[in-house]
């Protein structure tokens, strides 16, 4: 018979087969009398965790009470499914971002307003406190009026995986927003906000603004806070603004940027003064943009892609640009690289409920609850998309016992040294933004079609997954059309060198007015 020991009251501990059970989980092959044992000591330890349930940690004050939690727009107001809900936070009175408008993509959170991450799992939780980016544009000014729609847990990139619908491209809505912050892209360009909060793992706030034509831009790994902001890797997180000229996105950038005691990401760099890079007295001439050889002729761009970002480039060289090709030969790979990560720490986070292990900082218990409570009630309510993360990560992890996991980031090194290498000679490097343009959207596709054409086809994200992983800041710049549709050029700076970024796409917007067409569309 095994032992008992009294239990605190309010802690489930484990019984003699839930041990069993985690015993065979761990490769513990425990006899009848270890297994007792350990029954009595792990019984023993609830005390701790009674405890820590009358331990109360520290809280954090919701500033801006004045909060309209809104409701969802029905397809007369919202034709493109941008919006999952319009909403109005007031910030201050006064600051940098008053008068602005305000766009969060619906994975960042908004304390008093729904939060779903376009999943109907997590229908109906309400978050409690302000993301730190979001704290930050209300304490500029800002209003917030509208949580912005994305493919569902921000791991898809065409813009159809939202479990409310797809987002549709504002020059063509029979095409699709790109993603995963394709609501937010969409929201800039009809003009229903001003900027816009994305965020970045794989390109996912600079392929939808150079598939629907505006400003995506990625800072640097850890320079914004992406406490509040539901995360899938620490390594590679990032949350951007998003806007419909450069200087917007500069001055939002300015105003978010800046480190968190919060959040583990971040260092200690402060803002820099990016609105005033946005000076376009300074034109082009003294930038040297070194061309990356390996961001073209992947043989899978879409027609007129390669054309418009080359006659972007030229546009600049008249403007006094210097132009010189440079090389960083593991890009060609960076995708391998980013996906042999990514897949492991995505499925690792989430079954971590979503706020992860091991690190420092703040951690969102409310989230922690309704994620926990959530996968475990309806996690069959998942696209396709995340299933397939979850089921192919924790496959790698338990079978092959990290091994590419650990590779993949070793290899990281080694691609932040090619483009060290590349970044001797240039300012900032440049390519398309995606050899893409935006998908178009089929309504009959099979479970196994809409995973490989939304996580990878063609390689959507050979040219932005690469910099999610090395942490540089890029900026997606529209330069363009293909066959209709918008064309992005990216740049690609060194760390904490975002001042070149906005220098060098303000530069390509006063010679080519591609500003103008992004203005006309809305």
């Amino acid at each position: 018979m095994s032992r008992v020991t009294e239990l605190p009251p309010n802690v489930s501990a484990p019984g003699r087969e839930q041990l069993r059970e985690l015993a065979d989980d761990l490769h513990l092959d425990l006899s009848d009398e270890e297994l007792d044992d350990y029954l009595e000591l792990a019984r023993g330890s609830m005390g701790v965790y009674e405890r820590l349930d009358e331990l109360q940690p520290p809280s954090r004050e919701r500033r801006h009470g004045s909060r309209d939690p809104g409701y969802r727009p029905g397809p007369d107001e919202d034709p493109l499914n941008a919006h999952l809900r319009l909403c109005r936070v007031e910030g201050a009175d006064d600051g940098p971002l008053a008068g602005y408008d305000v766009g969060v993509k619906d994975n960042v959170a908004v304390a008093g307003v729904e939060m779903t991450c376009a999943s109907k799992v997590l229908e109906g939780y309400v978050p409690s406190h302000d993301a730190i980016a979001v704290e930050r544009v209300l304490d500029a000014g800002a209003t917030i009026t509208s949580k912005n729609n994305l493919d569902e847990m921000a791991v898809s990139g065409s813009g159809e995986m939202s479990a409310f619908g797809p987002v549709r491209n504002p020059h063509d809505p029979d095409y699709l927003a790109g993603g995963s912050s394709g609501g937010s892209a969409v929201a800039i360009v009809t003009g229903d906000v001003d900027v816009a909060l994305g965020t970045d793992q794989a390109g996912s706030l600079r392929l939808p603004a150079a598939m629907c034509g505006c400003v995506g831009f990625k800072p640097t790994h850890g320079l914004v806070p992406y406490t509040g902001a539901v995360q899938q890797g620490h390594s590679w997180d990032h949350v951007g603004p998003m806007a419909a000229s450069v200087e917007d996105a500069a001055r939002v950038l300015e105003v978010i940027a800046g480190p968190d005691p919060l959040d583990p990401r971040c260092g200690t760099a402060e803002p820099d003064a990016y609105t005033a890079a946005a000076d376009g007295a300074a034109g082009a001439e003294d930038l040297t943009v070194g061309v990356l050889a390996e961001g073209f002729g992947s043989g899978h761009e879409d027609p007129g892609v390669e054309e418009a970002c080359e006659a972007a480039l030229d546009d600049l060289a008249d403007a006094g640009a210097t132009l010189t090709e440079v090389s960083a030969p593991l890009h060609e790979d960076g995708t391998v690289v980013g996906l042999g990560v990514q897949v492991e720490d995505a499925a690792a986070m989430w079954q971590s409920e979503g706020v992860g292990h091991f690190v420092g900082g703040g951690y969102d218990e409310s989230f922690r609850a309704a994620f926990a409570a959530a996968r475990r009630s309806r996690a069959d309510d998942f696209a396709p998309t995340v299933k397939n993360i979850m089921l192919t990560g924790a496959f790698m992890r338990d079978h092959h016992h990290g091994r590419y996991h650990a590779r993949a980031q070793n290899l990281v090194r080694r691609l932040a040294a090619d483009y060290a290498d590349a970044f001797e000679t240039v300012d900032v490097l440049a390519m398309p933004t995606t050899p893409l343009t935006a998908f178009e959207l089929v309504e009959e596709l099979s479970r196994v079609e809409i995973v490989r054409r939304s996580q990878g086809k063609a390689g959507r994200t050979r040219n932005t997954m690469p910099f999610n992983m090395t942490g540089h800041p890029a900026i997606s710049v529209p330069c363009g059309t293909a066959e209709g549709l918008p064309v992005g050029l990216m740049f690609v700076a060194p760390h904490h060198e975002e001042t070149r970024l906005v220098r060098a796409g303000t530069a390509l917007e006063a010679v080519a007015g591609y500003e103008a067409a992004v203005e006309e569309v809305a």
